[in-house]
């Protein structure tokens, strides 16, 4: 099998370009895809603060691995990097490990904030003493306020997460089947604040399959946290990914119809403003009186709630 562009040996056939590619090409292909995404939504200005959130997996990890690269067409702005320990034994030690490893590779800076410091609890002291089967609700709930403040802590105008084609269509059923679908408005490539109550997030990687951007990580020799998390088993986004991807192998590039339609949903959603107040335990904005991190702590007796940061 030859590569469609340089006719040298091909590695990978990319089904839904009907292309082949060999491992030079599939690279480029790559990182061309995330440059073409960066300019497309305007994702980043010259003099930006860009915390980079990395977890160790290969999404995170590829990001700040082209991003590095990326860089030298913003020479004024500053990559720095930021980890969420959500405190899962036996689990997230590797990762914080390997996106130690990276970061000082790379000479970028390297926070790292815990879920034990932000909110004087680990996700696994929390799950004991919840009888629901949610684990991913509550560390997603957390996992976004905890961005936030890590944000917000090193200076940053921008946080970029890992998300990919299949994180984003997986969320917008999510979203659908538990009745979420003005969170769809939250989901886009670029999700900014009119009011910069937030820090503005936006996804480079939001047009790259899962399964590529693995491919890329193997290629370019970076190393990854492989073991999954022990919670995922129990969370409906597992079910659903295994769904989509079945039929993705019989239909080629549905996953990026299906994202065509979310951003379609999204920006019609969009147009209904929604108002925002303050929490009336943190003091952070939510659209209700109380906001989604309070409530799931609050759910549990023994952890307050935390007051709202200086």
């Amino acid at each position: 099998m030859q590569c469609t562009f340089c006719k040298s040996h091909a590695f990978y056939r990319r089904e839904h370009e009907g292309v082949s590619l060999c491992k030079r090409c599939f690279t480029k292909s790559i990182e061309n895809k995330v440059r073409k995404t960066i300019s497309e939504y305007e994702m980043f200005d010259y003099k930006d603060i860009i915390a980079v959130a990395i977890s160790g997996g290969k999404d995170s990890l590829t990001l700040l691995s082209i991003l590095n690269r990326l860089k030298m067409r913003f020479p004024l702005s500053k990559l720095i990097a930021i980890t969420i320990d959500e405190g899962i034994y036996g689990y997230r030690e590797e990762a914080i490990s390997l996106a130690k490893s990276l970061t000082e590779s790379l000479g970028i800076e390297h926070k790292l904030f815990s879920f034990k410091d932000l909110f004087q609890v680990t996700l696994d002291e929390f799950l004991k003493k919840q009888n629901e089967l949610a684990p991913c609700s509550y560390c997603g709930v957390l996992r976004r306020r905890a961005l936030e403040i890590a944000g917000r802590s090193v200076g940053a105008n921008k946080i970029v997460t890992g998300h990919n084609l299949d994180d984003e269509v997986q969320t917008m059923l999510l979203n659908i089947l538990h009745g979420g679908v003005d969170r769809l408005m939250r989901s886009s490539p670029v999700l900014a604040d009119p009011d910069g109550r937030f820090i503005q997030r936006v996804k480079p990687l939001c047009y790259l399959y899962e399964r590529e951007i693995a491919l890329y990580a193997y290629v370019t020799g970076l190393k990854f946290q492989h073991i999954p998390c022990p919670h995922g088993s129990r969370a409906l986004r597992g079910e659903i990914r295994d769904i989509l991807n079945s039929l993705e192998d019989k239909h080629p590039s549905l996953k990026y119809t299906a994202f065509s339609s979310k951003m379609k949903l999204s920006h019609i959603i969009a147009n209904h403003k929604v108002q925002l107040n303050s929490c009336r335990i943190c003091g952070e904005w939510t659209s209700g009186d109380m906001c989604e991190v309070c409530r799931v702590l609050l759910e549990n007796r023994e952890i307050r709630c935390l007051i709202r940061e200086a």
